[in-house]
């Protein structure tokens, strides 16, 4: 990434005034925000994304919080990664799953899902109540880099994950799943199967977003070993 510092040289941030954290109770809150009118591409998109940076909907942000540094941007690094024992149960118990590329998410089908996610499992965050224009807002495809892809089973949808490809890897922006099929691990096979796709495209890693260590909706992202994490510039392998 050496000609990163020149890439982003003209990429302009906000911060936020500090607010109270989602993930950490007690604790405020600040974001750095890319100032929306930068001219985003691909390219750029990559190089912010290695440098901590994520997506929601058109928006890139990366904490930045005076006191607290918890979030750690994390991710898998797939040549080196081989399923467990337990994630090799996980891919059997949903051989019977097909994914699928589509064009659009925004049908009533996948709301209702995204819905029954929601309410059932984190009724605790920031999108409950479920809210038809923030889903359409959040979930968006945004520079040519975008894919949504559903998993089926006997044609019934059972997940949708949307997914970003960068030159440097994928980045799992998002997966809601059935609430009520528990025993198949949707979310991790999920992560499974992007692993699987970054290594059939060639690219290096997947990007899991932030990690952090006493957040406990956040400790599936360390079962996928090894994984590297971002501390001072650097990624750093945890094995």
């Amino acid at each position: 990434m050496g000609n990163s510092v020149t890439l982003l040289a003209n990429v302009r941030v906000f911060a936020t005034y500090p607010h109270n954290c989602s993930y950490l109770a007690g604790e405020q809150a600040t974001t750095l925000f890319v100032d929306p009118s930068t001219p985003i591409d691909a390219r750029i998109y990559s190089q912010l994304s290695y440098i901590g940076f994520r997506r929601s909907g058109p928006h890139l942000y990366r904490p930045h919080c005076a006191a607290c540094n918890a979030c750690v941007p994390a991710r898998v690094p797939v040549e080196a990664f081989r399923p467990n024992r337990g994630q090799r149960r996980i891919l059997a118990r949903n051989g019977d799953l097909e994914a699928r590329f589509v064009d659009s998410i925004h049908s009533d089908a996948h709301f209702a899902l995204y819905s029954r996610y929601i309410e059932q499992r984190h009724r605790d965050g920031d999108m409950y109540p479920p809210d038809r224009e923030q889903y359409d807002s959040f979930l968006t495809r945004e520079w040519g880099s975008t894919s949504f892809v559903e998993f089926r089973a006997a044609g019934r949808l059972l997940a949708v994950a949307v997914v970003d490809r960068l030159e440097n890897g994928l980045s799992a922006i998002y997966t809601y799943y059935e609430p009520a099929e528990e025993k198949r691990s949707l979310g991790s096979y999920v992560i499974l199967w992007q692993i699987e796709r970054a290594r059939a495209l060639d690219l290096p890693a997947v990007y899991l977003g932030y990690w952090i260590r006493n957040c406990r909706k956040m400790n599936y992202k360390t079962r996928f070993r090894p994984i590297e994490l971002l501390a001072n510039g650097h990624w750093v392998r945890v094995d």
